[in-house]
Formats: C-alpha cells, sequence, structure tokens
C-alpha cells in the first residue's frame, strides 16, 4: 500500500481526496496533515511515494515544503502533485521544470481528474519509489504507456521515466533535465501539431493573441476523430543506452526541414532543434509522426550524496587500491560515489559493489565487527569515508535518515532471502532434471 500525504486545509481539496481514495483503498492510504512543520516531519520520517501539495491552502507553506524534497534530492525525489490557484499559476510551476512535480493542476481540474491520477499511479507504480528501495535490474527492461490527448498524461508519463531513471542512478540531475526536456518537446509535438492538427500559423496566432494552448487543445479534441486518437511512448532501458519511441497517429510532417531552420526569431517551434541538441541521437520515420532517440547512460556513479554526508572528505581510488581489509577493527562507514569494488573473503572474490549498493561495511559497523571481507578497487572510483562517532552523531541530529538507512539494510536482506530462494529453487530443478535423466538411461 503507498502513502500519500495531504497537505491540504482547502474543504474541496480535502473532500474529494477523502472520497477517491475511499475507492482506492486497498491501494493507497492518505495522510493529512494541516500544518507545514507537521507536513515536513511525515515527509522525513515515512517517505511517502506520492505528496500532493495543496498550494491554494494559505496557512502551509507548501513552498517550504517543496524547498525541502529538493535541499535533499538523494532522500527525496518524484511523487509530487501539486494544486495551485489558476491556470497562470500552473504555467509559472510548469515552466520551473521541477523533475519532482508529477503534475500541476488548478482545484477544478483536481476534482475533475484525481480518480483517473490514481489509477493511472497505482498502474505504474514501479516507477514510484524512494532511492535504494528497490533493486536495479541487470538486464534490459522493455514497456511502453498510450496516452490520450491529454496534456496531464504526456507530463505524468514523462515523470514517471525521467524519475525512474535518475532513482536507479542511470542519469545524473543534468541529465535528468536533459531527459525531461526533450520528453516534453516531441510529446507536446505528437499532441499539439500530430493529433490535434494544430498547424505553426495556428499555434503562432493563438499564442501572439494571448490565448490559451490548452484551450485550444480541448477545443481540437470535441471532434470525436481527433478525441480518439493516442499517443504510444515506448522505451527500451539498457545498462548502456536507453532508447525511447514516441508515435501519434496524425499524418507526420516534413521533419527533415524542420530541423534546419533557424530559430532566431519567433514565439515557438525551437523544440525539435533543442530535442536533437541534448540528446545521443534522434530519428523520424518517413512519414514524420513517430519519432526515436537515445541517451547514454550513466555508469556505475551515484547520480546524488546524502545531504548530511557532504560535509567529509571524499577519497579516489585507482585500480587495484584497497579500502579496507578483512579482520581488520571496522571504524568506518563508506559511501560509493562512484566506481567498482571487488568483495574478497579469503582471497576469493565473492561479490561486486557499485553505487547501486550506496555502502561499504555498513554490517560489521553496525554490529561492532571485525571487516568479514578485504575491498579492492576494480578502476577509479570515489568513496565517501564517515567515521563512527561522527556518523553516530549525524544520526542523532538528523534521526529520520537512520529511519531511512534502517530502511535500506531491511531490504538488503529481502533481497538477500529472494535470491536464497530463487537459488534453491534452481538447485531443486537440476536435481530433478539430473534424476529424469538418470532414469531414462536406466530404462
Amino acid at each position: 500500500m503507498k502513502k500519500i500525504l495531504i497537505s491540504s486545509t482547502n474543504k474541496e481539496i480535502l473532500d474529494v481526496t477523502k472520497a477517491v481514495c475511499r475507492k482506492y483503498s486497498d491501494y493507497f492510504d492518505p495522510i493529512f496533515c494541516p500544518d507545514t512543520d507537521e507536513s515536513l516531519s511525515f515527509i522525513d520520517y515515512e517517505l511517502p511515494e506520492i505528496k500532493l501539495l495543496d498550494f491554494t491552502s494559505k496557512d502551509i507553506d507548501c513552498n517550504r515544503v517543496l524547498s525541502a524534497i529538493k535541499a535533499d534530492p538523494w532522500l527525496h525525489n518524484g511523487g509530487i502533485i501539486a494544486v495551485v490557484e489558476n491556470t497562470k499559476k500552473v504555467q509559472e510551476m510548469e515552466e520551473q521544470k521541477d523533475p519532482n512535480i508529477l503534475i500541476v493542476q488548478t482545484v477544478q481540474s483536481f476534482k475533475d481528474n484525481f480518480d483517473r491520477l490514481l489509477r493511472i499511479l497505482w498502474s505504474n507504480q514501479k516507477f514510484l519509489f524512494n532511492r535504494g528501495m528497490q533493486e536495479v535490474i541487470g538486464g534490459e527492461e522493455k514497456g511502453g504507456f498510450v496516452s490520450e490527448n491529454d496534456p496531464n498524461d504526456i507530463r505524468l508519463f514523462t515523470s514517471f521515466l525521467v524519475n525512474y531513471l535518475y532513482s536507479t542512478n542511470r542519469i545524473n540531475a543534468e541529465g535528468r533535465f536533459t531527459l525531461q526536456t526533450t520528453m516534453m518537446e516531441l510529446l507536446t509535438n505528437a499532441l499539439e501539431h500530430g493529433n490535434c492538427k494544430i498547424s505553426y500559423e495556428e499555434k503562432t496566432s493563438c499564442l501572439e493573441s494571448g490565448g490559451n494552448i490548452l484551450e485550444l487543445i480541448r477545443e481540437k479534441c470535441k471532434n470525436p476523430q481527433i478525441a480518439e486518437k493516442r499517443i504510444r511512448i515506448s522505451y527500451s532501458i539498457g545498462q548502456e543506452t536507453s532508447v525511447f519511441c514516441i508515435k501519434d497517429e496524425g499524418d507526420g510532417f516534413d521533419w527533415k526541414s524542420r530541423m534546419n531552420v533557424d530559430f532566431t526569431e519567433g514565439t515557438h517551434g525551437r523544440g525539435l532543434f533543442l530535442s536533437k541538441s541534448m540528446v545521443k541521437y534522434m530519428s523520424y520515420n518517413e512519414k514524420g509522426n513517430e519519432v526515436t532517440f537515445a541517451i547514454d547512460n550513466q555508469k556505475d556513479e551515484s547520480n546524488s550524496v546524502p545531504g548530511i554526508m557532504i560535509p567529509f572528505a571524499s577519497i579516489e581510488y585507482n585500480k587495484h587500491d584497497i579500502v579496507c581489509y578483512q579482520n581488520e577493527p571496522s571504524t568506518d562507514l563508506y559511501f560509493i560515489v562512484s566506481g567498482r569494488y571487488g568483495v574478497y573473503s579469503d582471497r576469493k572474490l565473492i561479490s561486486v559493489l557499485t553505487p547501486n549498493d550506496m555502502f561499504i561495511g555498513e554490517m560489521a559497523f553496525l554490529l561492532n565487527d571485525r571487516r568479514s571481507a578485504t575491498i579492492m578497487s576494480a578502476g577509479k572510483g570515489k568513496l565517501i569515508k564517515i567515521p563512527k562517532v561522527s556518523f553516530v552523531n549525524l544520526i542523532r541530529k538528523n534521526p529520520h535518515y537512520g529511519i531511512f538507512l534502517s530502511k535500506l539494510l531491511a531490504q538488503k536482506v529481502v533481497k538477500q532471502n529472494q535470491k536464497t530462494l530463487e537459488l534453491q529453487k534452481e538447485v531443486n530443478r537440476l536435481k530433478l532434471e539430473a534424476k529424469e535423466n538418470g532414469s531414462d538411461k536406466s530404462e
């Protein structure tokens, strides 16, 4: 069950939230916090996957809550639903391109869409989690979304993919911004110019006259033939590269001529040129209604460092440098910033640690035990070394970090148990196979 922070005192918002959450009571657990400090405390200690910040509630400082989330992206990221007063505020907040925000809505649009929004969130819950709470899958991950002609949809699906790659250390903060910008530009083109058939001249006229492009889209979608069209988003996330494909059901366009336009003037139209410059490669099909692009994934690097660990000095390692030796006293904990580190027990390699493992030596550190293995750097890397006394003092000052780290350790135990069960199943399968082969031979 996913916890939702409801930071609001607006009766309209509260009534809708309570009614919809009752409908999804098996999936979502709403926690109502009508106070700024209460909201901040809940975020720190419970780490909710979804946070509803109601900026129309005058007695709650939602900007302060949002700032706290942005201040430590290692601990808090993604999953914010923002409610604001009017469409102008929606535009202002969306222009900030904050990747933590899933969607921005007015009170009325929230009332109209919250039911559907929760349904989409539950259907795509694998993309909503806190750092370290889910293991990075070793192979290639493929999937996709089908979006209606709704700007809310494309914002949601963009946030899902961007936050997922960020949280699994495949992109850093710069890559997060790049991917979000590219996805939104290309999806907006697919929606406006592809499915809704809004021409360049029509959009220009709308913007120059002070019109609202969202209203123009809604007007276009009153046509049943346009309303039933969809945008298909597919992805293939690998270890080295991630590839994305966006396809609309429009007539296509002459993309070759648009790629070489000099955008020195004009109100819009720069998106295609900008997107191409930000990714590894980008190509269209001949018709012009399908675009594919790719980005390089970062490897063996952490996308951010916990806020409480920033004051400590980092140590750089080269190939074959020793981090610590087996059986020596464990007086320090190491946070993995970058690199790969071999774990050797009695001179035998038993595993390899990367930034996805986050820490080196946490078990011996917490149990006051000696090091159970020797750790050797497999290449260039960087660690943050934290003395035990300093770490304990940090947890005393920031107890919510202690809770989060406890969750990480518990998750590691669960993962190890799952691996043990899978290994036992494989052993049993091989035994059964060997027994059946033996029976065949005896016959």
